[in-house]
């Protein structure tokens, strides 16, 4: 929301008032409070016919510290608001001096400057990380009644923002507007379907605005030395994070919202879908698989879309009779092949559907003001919404899936979530514009929960695409409609890179685009990147997704690349264990793992897979591309050809190839199957090396996640280890075993 017309004027139609000075202050067991008017008082007759701002800080855990800022404070709060995590026995230190106050959460500070003008600091270690000062914290109140909250902090020279969730502009939101507010936009959008009040900053801290519904942030866009987050009503409640480093941001950010779940690790493989609107039934389920396995192209999850129920009657959760007449003995058939089942689903409850006189009739369903079911016909005809704020709305939901899960089901792809109206009556009581968001989180919660009591964890795993805060306890997550397009895949991997940098720690999206049907090249091209990528799904609109298709070619590289992965397992699940450990993504933007490369700030067409794998996908025909490499002698994994960095490098590529490149002084785990993604990773184990540091020790995880086995540079950098079951190969031209 922008307030002012230029440096001097404010917008017609806007009254802001803003925090003048700290003019009262004292120590509390949680922290600090402080009285700030909106003018400076300079004798008594200014305390009359003012506004009075309550501003609290606290800290809930250690390097982190919360402000709550306050106009109003006898408004009726509905919620609902964001799981955060608070250890009750933790208290920060607090000093109150006579030019200052400040409250110190481990190596976080937040000052306060008594008297004129208004001054919040936030440091680490005594260094500055940013301000909140004159005209930079309080509310504005519009000509049509409005009243918004409003903070400013400040940016330094050079400094860049990160994340806001999954965004498709530019992975720097410096100079961009956002709005948190979910919506069903594709990816050639400046909307989102996981909006996420919380950015990254490369001085090291991080801010989450702590408010579920609409914020509006201006990213250096109004005032180009800050960025401006503001909320409609009379609270704002903020966090600071402190790093230093973006990783440690991204620990304690998680820590506070949660961590993701481990996946289980078969999901890490191939996942071939019916695609959309396609036409399909059973015979078209068996070619599908039954031409994977012919032409030796490892998969495995199927997933049924929307038209295995039948049409009109989403979401009824029943198989649609004339094209699956007997469902249990095909899932069973599949199963024999070793595959898992997904099938789609949303919470949206067609007028057709057996379920919707149930949801009605029970309270199950939203409702408008007036009692009634709210519907409409945007999607299905007559849907209502599930109203997960009812507890047995949720476990009435949930006992519908446990009965495809009987059948063999193993995991939902949880779609939609985000066009949740505003003009209804939740449950509980919600305030509808603060559920419009967060109903992504009851919902996925919701799935999530039913699939971790049935299948343990980690077995638990939904393929979503809404999300907001705490969303990513909840993977895995993909990035919605995306078209058959290069600059579809360029504006894709700029979503992932962003929702990593939002705290979420595994990501997908559709190979080869979901809108339309991608030529030869940027089908091939696609499938290299999607392979590369934390979760990989062969999914459509209008047009099947088996290579064989498309063309002969298609076939050698899927085939090549998804046994990479395979192989790859060890190391990327052993990723996987840390993003589940410390919140740090799987696919991490390049400035994540090396934030003091200036040259890495702005990169969004590269990522490093885990700690130790650069990959830049090719996104032309023509094979040519131009990426960067970071200082040190990397090696190509497929060519085992060195690269040395820091420099740019540009390279054509052929269809089978990419700059896959590994870390100077890595030990790369790789496994010996490569049929499937899970298997007993410490068999026959190849450990390749990049100049091993001595001291360096790599865990290999078992498909639980815990340690099966560690791995420890020593002397000339020589690997030590248990039992002698494995080799060590050092990289090199000659010596790349997954080529």
């Amino acid at each position: 929301m922008k307030i002012t017309d230029g440096m001097w004027l404010v917008r017609e139609g806007m009254n802001p008032q803003y925090a003048a000075e700290a003019y009262d202050l004292a120590a509390t067991p949680e922290g600090l409070t402080v009285y700030a008017p909106v003018r400076p008082i300079e004798h008594r007759g200014s305390v009359l016919n003012i506004a009075l701002l309550t501003v609290r800080l606290t800290a809930p855990l250690p390097g982190v510290i919360g402000v709550e800022v306050t106009h109003h404070a006898g408004g009726v709060h509905r919620g609902p608001d964001f799981e955060l995590a608070r250890d009750t026995t933790y208290r920060p230190e607090t000093e109150v001096g006579e030019e200052a106050a400040e409250i110190r959460s481990g190596s976080l500070t937040a000052r306060i400057r008594r008297g004129v003008p208004w001054q919040l600091e936030f440091l680490h270690d005594g260094r500055l990380l940013t301000s909140n000062g004159v005209k930079a914290l309080g509310f504005v109140t519009t000509a049509t009644g409005r009243h918004h909250m409003v903070g400013q902090l400040s940016l330094a020279v050079a400094e860049t923002v990160y994340g806001l969730g999954e965004r498709f502009t530019a992975l720097v939101k410096n100079g961009q507007v956002v709005d948190t507010w979910n919506a069903d936009p594709g990816t050639a959008s400046e909307q989102a379907y996981k909006n996420v009040p919380f950015y990254l900053s490369s001085r090291g801290y991080g801010v989450l605005v702590a408010d579920p519904g609409r914020v509006s942030f201006e990213v250096a866009s109004e005032n180009t030395s800050a960025t401006q987050f503001s909320v409609e009503g009379q609270r704002l409640r903020f966090y600071v994070v402190d790093g230093p480093t973006p990783a440690a941001v991204l620990e304690r950010y998680t820590a506070l919202t949660g961590r993701p779940a481990l996946p289980p690790a078969w999901s890490f493989g191939l996942w071939l879908s019916t695609s959309f609107t396609t036409d399909y039934d059973a015979d078209t389920v068996d070619r599908f698989v039954g031409g994977m396995a012919e032409r030796d192209l490892p998969l495995s999850v199927f997933h049924f879309d929307c038209y295995w129920m039948r049409e009109f009657n989403w979401t009824d959760l029943v198989w649609d009779a004339r094209v699956f007449p007997d469902p249990e003995r095909m899932l069973r058939r599949l199963r024999e092949r070793g595959l898992k089942i997904s099938v789609w689903i949303n919470p949206y409850i067609a007028q057709r559907s057996v379920l919707f006189e149930d949801g009605r009739e029970h309270g199950y369903l939203v409702k408008r003001p007036d009692g009634s079911v709210w519907q409409w016909d945007l999607w299905q005809a007559g849907m209502a919404l599930v109203d997960f704020t009812n507890p047995q709305a949720r476990q009435w939901f949930a006992g519908k899936l446990s009965g495809l899960l009987d059948n063999g089901v193993e995991c939902f792809k949880t779609d939609f979530g985000e066009r949740i109206p505003t003009d209804v009556v939740w449950h509980d009581g919600s305030d509808p514009h603060r559920m419009h968001n967060y109903y992504s989180y009851l919902y996925n919660k919701t799935v999530f929960e039913l699939l971790r009591e049935r299948n343990g964890e980690p077995g638990a795993i939904v393929f979503a695409r809404s999300a907001t805060v705490g969303g990513q306890r909840f993977p895995v997550h993909w990035g919605g409609d995306n078209t058959s397009t290069f600059e579809s895949m360029a504006e894709s991997l700029r979503g992932g890179l962003s929702l990593g940098l939002s705290g979420f720690g595994f990501w997908s999206h559709d190979i080869g685009g979901f809108e339309g049907t991608p030529d030869p090249a940027v089908f091939k091209r696609w499938l290299a990147f999607g392979l590369l990528s934390s979760h990989s799904r062969l999914h459509g609109s209008t047009s099947y997704r088996v290579p064989w298709l498309v063309d002969e070619e298609s076939v050698a590289v899927l085939r090549r690349f998804a046994r990479l992965k395979n192989r790859l397992m060890p190391y990327l699940y052993q990723a996987a264990v840390t993003a589940h450990a410390t919140g740090t993504p799987l696919m991490r933007a390049m400035m994540l793992e090396f934030p003091d490369d200036p040259a890495c700030a702005y990169l969004d067409r590269q990522y490093m897979l885990g700690p130790d794998l650069l990959v830049a996908p090719v996104l032309a025909a023509d094979g040519v591309l131009d990426y960067y490499v970071p200082p040190g002698r990397w090696v190509s994994l497929l060519s085992g050809e060195p690269v040395q960095g820091p420099r740019w490098h540009r390279e054509t590529h052929g269809f089978d190839t990419l700059p896959l490149l590994v870390r100077p002084g890595a030990v790369l785990p790789v496994g010996a199957r490569e049929d499937r993604p899970d298997y007993d990773y410490s068999e026959r184990l190849t450990l390749l090396t990049n100049q091993p540091v001595t001291g360096t020790a790599v865990d290999v995880p078992d498909l639980t996640g815990a340690t099966a086995a560690t791995f420890t540079v020593g002397d000339e950098g020589r690997l030590e280890g248990p039992g002698d079951g494995w080799r060590q190969v050092e990289l090199g031209p000659a010596t790349v075993p997954v080529a």
